[in-house]
């Protein structure tokens, strides 16, 4: 592997983020793709880690591992102060009333799925609705899909249009009275946007509808306060906030969470248990059946830790830069088209290129030493709306730049050359 490249002197934003800095936290950004240094812009795929991070979770395998809740042992009390400290700056990540409100899963998904059959599924009849958008990752689709399928219920899709905005004037023809739930992206995966979460909740609670938001693309970006956007569930995955992956959170409102029924059996979510009965734990251990990710939860923990630690307006204001820069250069690339031009968007360009398959370009880009995304995005429907296949996506992070922009088009222009 070749020694590392030194920071530009320019990649200190005009925002006043000290890129340079930042990037010195994250080792693979030390790294080398086929000789070239590597630019990373896949973060809505996944976030790297910075090394406090890494220490966190190196720290607690080799001085304190041990299973959390369950023994007397100073290892165990340590790794469960860890382990329940990590809550607490969950809690206060998306300003949560409550450490109760906050329960680990795996990710999103996990999230998702465990509303939809311990909240959802036992509150639906046939010829109910669910509400959900077209612009959906599959993981706010298919577990509704199921539940539809369980109870007879009907999944109903409020579009976007084409430059990636929501129909909103079609929202309140699909919140009718047989709707009894509604779920929806904070941001596209896809394409970046941010949705108008706030406006859409007051409709929904004012329809008397329970709502979820999946907040995997906006944690990383956007400072969210799940009492300020009023919604009922809030998801967001820690792989995707520069914390590890196989660790998530669920944010429910208590007295929704005491309410709904366990989602998985077995340990640590039980008060007792005979043969003949089973009473359950308290909210949110009662959805938090047998060994948690322990070091996931700690280095989720550093990771809201080091995103506390940098300023958020020079953060956004470096991201919309970064952001700026790549849409309009991109769009200056011969024969591309950019998909997904709201007006409200984070960190997200997608694109495709005339006559290219976006898996041919992502193939070049590599070959360049840059790390993006070609392929549906786990969102084929947003791609079935453009009449495309796939898109090549580059989603930037706290750690880009406008020079690893400039590497971006160098590769597009290199794929142009390839394919005439």
């Amino acid at each position: 592997m070749k020694a590392p490249r030194r920071a530009h002197p320019r990649e200190r934003s005009s925002s006043g983020l000290d890129v340079a800095r930042i990037r010195k936290d994250f080792p693979i950004l030390e790294r080398t793709i086929r000789g070239k240094p590597l630019v990373y812009i896949n973060n809505a795929a996944t976030t790297q880690k910075p090394r406090a991070v890494i220490d966190a979770v190196s720290r607690y395998y080799a001085h304190y591992n041990s299973n959390v809740h369950r023994g007397l042992d100073e290892l165990t009390e340590q790794a469960t102060e860890a382990f329940e400290t990590a809550r607490a700056k969950a809690q206060s990540f998306i300003g949560a009333a409550d450490e109760r409100e906050v329960v680990f899963v795996r990710g999103t998904t996990e999230a998702i799925n465990l509303v939809a059959q311990s909240f959802v599924r036992p509150r639906m009849r046939e010829g109910d609705e669910i509400l959900i958008t077209e612009m959906e990752h599959h993981s706010n689709i298919v577990p509704w899909q199921l539940v539809c399928e369980q109870t007879g219920a009907r999944l109903r899709v409020l579009p976007f249009d084409e430059r990636g905005e929501l129909v909103l004037e079609q929202l309140d023809q699909l919140l009718t009275p047989r709707t009894r739930f509604l779920a929806l992206a904070h941001v596209s995966n896809a394409l970046g946007t941010v949705n108008p979460v706030g406006q859409i909740v007051d409709a929904a609670r004012a329809a008397g509808v329970p709502v979820l938001v999946d907040g995997a693309q906006a944690a990383p970006h956007l400072r969210v306060d799940v009492r300020e956007l009023g919604c009922d569930f809030y998801a967001f995955s820690g792989h995707k906030t520069y914390g590890p992956t196989g660790i998530g959170v669920l944010y429910g409102r208590a007295e929704l969470l005491d309410a709904m029924p366990p989602y998985h059996g077995g340990g640590e979510m039980i008060r007792s248990v005979t043969f003949e009965r089973t009473t359950y734990h308290d909210i949110p251990y009662k959805f938090e059946a047998g060994t948690p990710n322990t070091a996931g939860a700690i280095g989720l923990g550093a990771a809201i830790d080091y995103l506390a630690g940098i300023d958020a307006a020079a953060l956004q204001a470096h991201e919309e830069e970064v952001l700026a820069y790549a849409t309009e250069k991109v769009s200056e690339v011969p024969g591309v088209r950019v998909t997904g031009t709201a007006k409200e968007k984070v960190s997200i360009v997608s694109f495709v290129m005339e006559g290219v398959h976006a898996h041919d370009v992502g193939t070049i880009l590599d070959r360049e030493g840059v790390a993006a995304r070609a392929g549906h995005h786990c969102a084929q429907p947003v791609m079935q709306h453009f009449g495309v296949p796939a898109t090549t996506r580059a989603s930037f992070g706290l750690y880009n730049t406008r020079q690893e922009v400039d590497r971006l088009i160098e590769g597009l222009h290199r794929v142009h050359e390839i394919f005439g």
